[in-house]
């Protein structure tokens, strides 16, 4: 039975990355957690050494929990193209550079497809994937993995998202992620339906496994 956040739970946003400190206090904002976070603690931001999603992610929650000896969620996410076999995937943040710098990124990406031909909107298909990893101070961790499908526009669209978003153009929609406001990119209440974004679909599971109210 995994544990649960109440309320009265005071719990750490395990990221100095203010686009998802962003979206995911958007998501616990239902809840009325007590949430500080780990750029807000002045935590030391661990070295991404693993490589899967879900194994940055527990180094991140991990390291918020052992340091504060609160509950600690972290996210690993990334964008994943088919016709570069899954890159950038985990290494989505490190294709921006220490800069993070993700029009950069976005070009590279856009570079390399050309130079594979994927100019045909079917031979550019691609996916976003979060982990959420919560973490307990005593080494327990829980994982919870959303995806969503899409295809890789050129030139990016929009200025409302982060990252790879402009670029993202999720199956069935005809606006990028960086063209949607807040609301039609997580496309998910409490209570209600699955949502459209990666980070909101792992968002629902962990909600339902470890939230109350």
């Amino acid at each position: 039975m995994p544990n649960k956040l109440t309320a009265e739970t005071p719990l750490v946003v395990a990221s100095h990355n203010q686009g998802k400190i962003r979206e995911i206090r958007e998501l616990l904002a239902h809840y009325g957690l007590r949430v500080k976070t780990a750029s807000e603690l002045n935590l030391e931001e661990p070295e991404e050494t693993g490589t899967t999603f879900e194994a940055n992610a527990e180094l991140k929650a991990l390291a918020s929990a052992k340091a504060t000896g609160l509950p600690a969620l972290a996210d690993d996410s990334g964008f994943a193209v088919d016709a570069l076999d899954g890159d950038p995937g985990i290494y989505s943040a490190r294709w921006a550079g220490p800069d993070k710098d993700f029009a950069m990124a976005m070009r590279n990406v856009e570079e390399k497809l050309q130079q594979k031909g994927a100019t045909a909107p079917e031979d550019r298909s691609c996916h976003f994937v979060a982990v959420l990893c919560l973490a307990w101070p005593d080494g327990e961790t829980q994982f919870f993995r959303g995806e969503v499908k899409g295809t890789a526009v050129w030139p990016p669209r929009g200025d409302k998202g982060f990252g790879y978003d402009p670029m993202f153009l999720p199956e069935g929609h005809d606006i990028t992620f960086g063209e949607m406001t807040s609301d039609q990119k997580h496309g998910w209440k409490p209570g209600g339906k699955d949502g459209l974004s990666h980070r909101s679909r792992a968002f629902k599971l962990f909600a339902d496994a470890c939230l109350e109210g």
